[in-house]
Parts: structure tokens; sequence; C-alpha cells
């Protein structure tokens, strides 16, 4: 086996060669903890106008100014007033007088009697709908269905379907077709 060259170390003592290395140790643990990055991290700084921000000192200034201007003319008008001991004329006892009121009322009434006019015709009038020949004819239309289609109503559907409301207006109108289209449907429903 080669031995490697080792330089000439003198012998010493070896409780001091404990104590040296143990002060190397403790020098070398110092120089860790106290060593810094060899990378600068840090960001670049922000300039002084950007940290400052005039432009928000200068328009909060501004406002301030404007709040005290109008405080101070707030409080001269408070002093004004009570310096005056209430000599502030604040009733308004104005009457309003418009230039075309009797013409608008005019205009109202005429309006509201044609209303009136008109009222009474559409109520004087007798109705021109048949609702007992739209319901008959809707009855004949829903027994054709039932004859033509695969799978006829169900007797629920069919007794709703035969339920009249008859009103008064519709008997006192036609009182003539109410009672042959009733001989009819009570046919119908035997057939």
């Amino acid at each position: 086996m080669h031995r490697s060259y080792q330089p000439f170390k003198p012998v010493t003592n070896r409780f001091l060669q404990q104590r040296w290395d143990q002060s190397d140790y403790e020098n070398h643990r110092s120089k860790v903890s106290s060593a810094l990055p060899a990378v600068d991290t840090r960001g670049i700084r922000t300039p002084a106008h950007i940290q400052l921000k005039l432009k928000k000192f200068q328009l909060q200034d501004e406002r301030l100014s404007v709040v005290d201007r109008d405080n101070r003319l707030l409080a001269s008008k408070l002093a004004d007033i009570v310096c005056s001991k209430g000599l502030v004329d604040h009733r308004n006892q104005y009457q309003l007088k418009s230039l075309n009121a009797n013409k608008r009322r005019q205009e109202l009434l005429l309006v509201s009697h044609q209303n009136q006019a008109i009222y009474q015709r559409i109520t004087s009038r007798q109705s021109e709908y048949r609702r007992r020949l739209w319901l008959d004819d809707w009855e004949r239309t829903e027994r054709r269905l039932d004859g033509i289609s695969r799978y006829p109503k169900a007797p629920a559907d069919k007794q709703r379907s035969h339920r009249k409301v008859e009103f008064a207006a519709v008997e006192r109108s036609e009182p003539s077709t109410s009672s042959s289209n009733s001989n009819t449907k009570s046919t119908d429903r035997e057939t």
C-alpha cells in the first residue's frame, strides 16, 4: 500500500489537541451562523416619487380646504342668524296661480262626461257573443274526438266536460236556444 504524504505535525498532547479542535469547531459554527447569502435577493428600491404620492396629498389638501371654506361659510351664516334675533323670513305664504286652471278643469269635466256616456252605451248593449253555442260546439267536437281517438277519455274527464256554468245574462238572452240545446244534449248522451 502506498502511503499518502502528510505534512509534518509536531507531536502534541492529546488534551491540547482536543481544545484546539473544539475552538476550531466553534469558530467554524460562528462563521456559518453569521454567513450572508452570496446572491442579493432583495427587490429594487422603490423610487421616492412613487413612495410619497404627492398627487394624492395635493388632492387631499384641496378637499380639506374646500371643507374648511364651507364650514367657515356655514359658521358665518349661523352667526348672522344668531345676531339678527330671529328675523329670518321662513314663511312661504304664496298661493299657487295657474294661468290655464279653468281650461284644464273644463277639459277634465268634458272627458269625464264622455267617459260616462261611453260606459252607459257599453252597459246598455246586449252581448253579441253566444257562449251557449260555443259550449255546444265544443261538446260536439269532444264527442267526435272520442269517437275517432284510439284511447277515449276517462269517465272523470267526460263528467267534467259536461259540467256547465250558466250565467244569468246568458239564460235571459237566449231562452229558446237553451231549452232546445238541453234536449239535444240529453239525446246525444243517450246515444
